[in-house]
């Protein structure tokens, strides 16, 4: 592991506990934004957890079946099926600082700790919006911009972590992800954040993750179609076909092996 994660990660631990006088303040539009995409998503459902199930083309060549699940906040775990290869991504905090892993047959690649930061669940914006309300979470309005066409109401959050300036502004970069709400109907449209190389947590990634065609399933709106996107190249393109929620999953069931 580079030592200047290793910095990060004892940083964390040793200041977990940040003073409520020097955390800023959510901004109460973005707040209340995130709010409202949030119930027009679920109706005013809550959701503990999400499977979603679907065909994926990756990189362009590769097609087959995808199952993505997601608990609470910050455990996810993508079970790909490529060509007759499986892989999966995993995600979670049980540790209590984020961590990530590939896994598969042949295949085992711990992410860097870095870029475990973002949202586990980005996949599933239900879960990016609730973080509204976890501590050290810090939402900004940016304001009303145009995004495909469409009026959107763009709002930021990032994670305010550590005591010494640099390590705060190495979380704020680091965290923040960039959430575009359709102005209408608050549905999200968009979410971007940046990735980083291993080695290197100055050189960013442009991640892009795109939401589109909703429909409803058990009455909880969901994107048919998600695509991620690297340095605008499309990367990954799923067509869901079914969804359940509440099924009970467990923490089990996201552990890095």
């Amino acid at each position: 592991m580079p030592r200047p994660t290793v910095v990060l990660i004892l940083s964390v631990v040793l200041t977990s506990l940040v003073s409520a006088q020097n955390q800023p303040h959510s901004n109460s539009q973005a707040v209340a934004y995130a709010a409202q995409s949030i119930a027009a998503l679920t109706g005013g459902a809550t959701i503990s957890d999400v499977t979603l199930t679907g065909s994926v083309t990756w990189n362009g060549s590769d097609t087959g079946t995808a199952t993505l699940q997601a608990l609470g906040t910050d455990d996810s775990r993508i079970d790909f099926s490529l060509n007759q290869e499986s892989r999966s991504l995993i995600r979670n905090s049980l540790s209590g600082t984020p961590q990530g892993a590939w896994i598969g047959v042949g295949l085992s690649r711990t992410l860097a700790q870095h870029n475990c930061w973002t949202d586990a669940n980005w996949f599933f914006p239900y879960f990016s919006l609730v973080t509204t309300r976890r501590p050290q979470q810090v939402f900004k309005y940016v304001g009303r911009e145009t995004r495909f066409g469409r009026s959107v109401e763009h709002i930021r959050s990032y994670r305010y972590l550590g005591r010494k300036p640099n390590h705060i502004s190495t979380f704020r970069r680091l965290s923040t992800m960039d959430y575009f709400l359709d102005a209408s109907s608050f549905l999200p449209l968009a979410i971007t954040f940046h990735e980083h190389p291993d080695n290197d947590t100055n050189l960013d990634t442009r991640i892009e993750i795109r939401f589109m065609n909703y429909e409803s399933f058990n009455d909880i709106l969901v994107p048919s179609r998600i695509q991620r996107l690297v340095n605008d190249g499309l990367v990954l393109d799923l067509t869901v076909t079914s969804a359940s929620f509440n099924s009970g999953l467990r923490e089990s069931n996201f552990q890095i092996r």
